[in-house]
């Protein structure tokens, strides 16, 4: 194999320069995940199956006047119409927790909830 030249070199030195990098091509798989989480499409999802859970757990009773909030760090956020249905779930807490973690098991919820607290505000 035969040398390349000096302006052959040159040349290819003077490509290497000159050419524009192209990042590699990503996976579907990631960038429809990253627009998931750009847009919070998997927030409102989740929403939606938590208040379907948590609804399921509470009853009918005070499904109408409660309503499921966020969960952080394994305790879940309910907002409550007032007072007086606040402290009602208050003494059934526990049950409640446990039928969540059941619910939680069969449904697609990704977090799992050990603990609930309770707060007035609207619900809507």
């Amino acid at each position: 194999m035969k040398k390349p030249t000096e302006e052959e070199r040159y040349l290819q030195d003077d490509y290497k320069r000159r050419r524009v990098p192209v990042a590699a091509a990503k996976k579907m798989g990631d960038v429809v995940g990253q627009l998931l989480v750009k847009r919070g499409y998997a927030n409102v999802q989740q929403a939606a199956s938590l208040d379907a859970v948590w609804n399921q757990a509470v009853g009918e009773r005070f499904s109408s006047q409660t309503k499921a909030g966020q969960v952080k760090r394994g305790v879940l956020e309910v907002f409550v119409g007032n007072s007086a249905i606040l402290q009602e779930l208050t003494f059934v807490k526990a049950k409640l927790v446990k039928s969540l973690a059941q619910a939680a098991a069969t449904s697609q919820m990704q977090e799992k909830i050990r603990d609930i607290k309770f707060r007035v505000g609207p619900v809507k």
